[in-house]
């Protein structure tokens, strides 16, 4: 007889606490295959999903939808804790429900939308969306042009909030003045934001 066991536990924890037999966890720890969660893998998801949609599309004779290029980006960037079952039983959802042959982001299940549209829009979870897609794309050096952004949009920022004072936004970036005389020269920002007593001296 041969043994396939799965589990998303750690068992070893529970060996040392007692709630696992130990004796059994070394009948079964034979051969061991280390499977990713869904979310570190997310150029399966796209994958996954046009297969789950055409297998329900034969098992419910509907016909087959497809993904709209913003959902497949938003899709690869949800956490999926329910792994591959919650892909599948997306997909059969989707193959019900959605109301046109494309799918879009109104037609997806309120369980894949946040239940809190600011903690949505915030800039982490748009950052992290516009990451997702830039991977997806296959950009590569992506920092090399992402950070000189950032940093343009901090330091206009903190030159705005201080009225142009150099010294006083270089103490809210956590900057030396020399430092933050270095990035406007490196990211090329006019004199518009600086403090006319900063210009003159």
């Amino acid at each position: 007889m041969r043994v396939v066991a799965a589990t998303h536990q750690d068992l070893e924890q529970h060996v040392k606490s007692g709630s696992f037999r130990e004796d059994l966890y070394h009948r079964l720890n034979v051969i061991r295959v280390q499977i990713p969660a869904l979310r570190e893998r997310g150029e399966d998801i796209i994958l996954l999903l046009n297969h789950f949609l055409a297998q329900a599309s034969k098992e419910l004779i509907a016909d087959q939808k497809s993904l709209s290029e913003d959902v497949s980006n938003y899709l690869q960037t949800l956490d999926w804790p329910g792994n591959v079952r919650q892909l599948e039983n997306a997909s059969r959802w989707l193959t019900v429900m959605a109301t046109g042959h494309e799918i879009t982001l109104d037609d997806l299940p309120q369980d894949l939308k946040s239940s809190d549209t600011d903690a949505n829009n915030s800039w982490e979870s748009l950052l992290h969306q516009n990451m997702m897609q830039r991977l997806n794309r296959g950009d590569k050096r992506i920092l090399d042009e992402v950070s000189p952004i950032f940093e343009s949009i901090a330091l206009n920022a903190a030159l705005q909030k201080t009225g142009g004072r150099k010294k006083d936004a270089a103490d809210l970036l956590g900057w030396g003045r020399n430092t933050l005389t270095r990035k406007l020269k490196e990211l090329n920002i006019g004199e518009k934001n600086i403090s006319e007593a900063d210009k003159n001296g």
